[in-house]
């Protein structure tokens, strides 16, 4: 398999299995080796208080974008941190989509930003992600 179908394979499997980020309606619009993109609709049960986005939705969104952009290689890849920043508000009915790009990766350790826009291309947060791979085991295991 070539770099794209490994990514394209990752992310069907990946997202078979991710009930956090199914369960949001997050669904994939693009993958490729270190990159994802994916969207997701603002419902009525993510609104805090202020009938905004509450930011551990957007939270959860920005991070299974990275995670997904950083297993593309189908090397286990986790968290070991992240960063978040909110810029906007997203509202109910927002289109969001989450765009994940590898900045580096060295050795076991990667880092990633993501950048999470609404249907207006306004920016809604960004997040900076810091990956660890896990030796020899793969994120989605390869069909024979």
């Amino acid at each position: 398999m070539d770099a794209q179908a490994i990514a394209d394979h990752v992310g069907r499997g990946m997202l078979a299995e991710d009930a956090a980020s199914s369960g949001l309606g997050i669904e994939i619009a693009a993958m490729g080796p270190g990159y994802a993109r994916m969207t997701m609709t603002v419902r009525p049960e993510m609104l805090n208080g202020f009938k905004i986005c509450h930011g551990g939705y957007l939270t959860l969104f920005a991070d299974s974008c990275f995670a997904f952009a950083c297993n593309s290689y189908n090397a286990l890849t986790l968290a070991a941190g992240i960063v978040v920043d909110f810029v906007a508000p997203a509202r109910l009915g927002d289109l969001l989509t989450a765009e994940a790009r590898e900045v580096t990766l060295s050795g076991r350790t990667g880092v990633y930003d993501v950048t999470v826009t609404n249907q207006r291309g306004e920016t809604v947060a960004v997040l900076r992600g810091r990956s660890h791979r896990v030796r020899d085991r793969q994120t989605v295991p390869l069909e024979r």
